[in-house]
């Protein structure tokens, strides 16, 4: 677990998930927190190689400094498993790191998630999880030619979303996204994967949750929800084209 290989395939080509345990030669083992919360937030290694965006620092760069200490040291306390990193199966120039000197200019500012002082606090939690931690717009949100996050449909669902499934539309609106869910609904799926029509998630999302969703207190799904409701609602059917 965690050390790497898993095949990501977007439209650039594919890319493999990095070893991630303790491992000193192949893994994070010789990392300080400092070059960790610089892989997180500038999508660079120690060395100072750009790292692809599967790697969804664009989202990561909005978390603190201490839950990205936290998440190092927990990181620190897992099994070291030696795995070497595979170079990706994509053709030029996307198997090319230095064109991601443009990439980031064009699609990256990497800045802190900041608190809406005009929002509850549970309103302001759910930001911050699906925002940074949960990083769910990576997946739910449609990617321009470049492959940079389209903002202007946040979270509206892609068609070509991780590993080439489907990403739902999950802004709140009526007939194309969650707009009929209601917050226990949102919680109920984040903790058993089950719709609210009774079927069960399939896919990478049934992943999600099992390895995720369901480890996380009550408060944070409700949160999550919370956040999720008061979204502008897109329409935007991507089960269809």
């Amino acid at each position: 677990m965690l050390a790497g290989g898993r095949p990501l395939e977007t439209p650039f080509g594919v890319f493999y998930s990095t070893n991630i345990t303790s491992d000193s030669e192949t893994g994070l083992g010789r990392w300080s927190d400092a070059d960790f919360i610089r892989a997180m937030r500038e999508g660079l290694s120690p060395e100072g190689q750009h790292y692809f965006p599967v790697f969804p620092y664009t989202s990561f760069a909005g978390l603190s400094d201490p839950d990205l200490i936290d998440l190092k040291a927990y990181l620190d306390s897992l099994p070291a498993i030696k795995r070497a990193n595979r170079d990706p199966d994509a053709p030029f120039p996307f198997s090319w790191r230095a064109t991601l000197t443009g990439w980031k200019w064009l699609n990256f500012e990497p800045r802190r998630t900041e608190r809406d002082e005009g929002q509850s606090p549970e309103w302001n939690r759910g930001h911050y999880l699906v925002r940074a931690a949960a990083h769910c717009g990576e997946c739910h949100t449609p990617r321009t030619l470049t492959g940079g996050l389209d903002r202007s449909m946040w979270l509206a669902g892609s068609r070509e979303g991780p590993e080439g499934e489907l990403a739902p539309n999950i802004t709140p609106h009526e007939e194309t996204g969650i707009g009929r869910w209601s917050v226990p609904d949102l919680v109920w799926y984040l903790e058993m994967g089950i719709k609210p029509d009774g079927d069960d998630t399939q896919g990478l999302m049934s992943e999600v949750i099992e390895h995720g969703y369901t480890n996380l207190p009550a408060s944070d799904l409700e949160a999550i929800a919370t956040y999720l409701k008061s979204l502008p609602a897109i329409e935007n059917d991507v089960r269809q084209k």
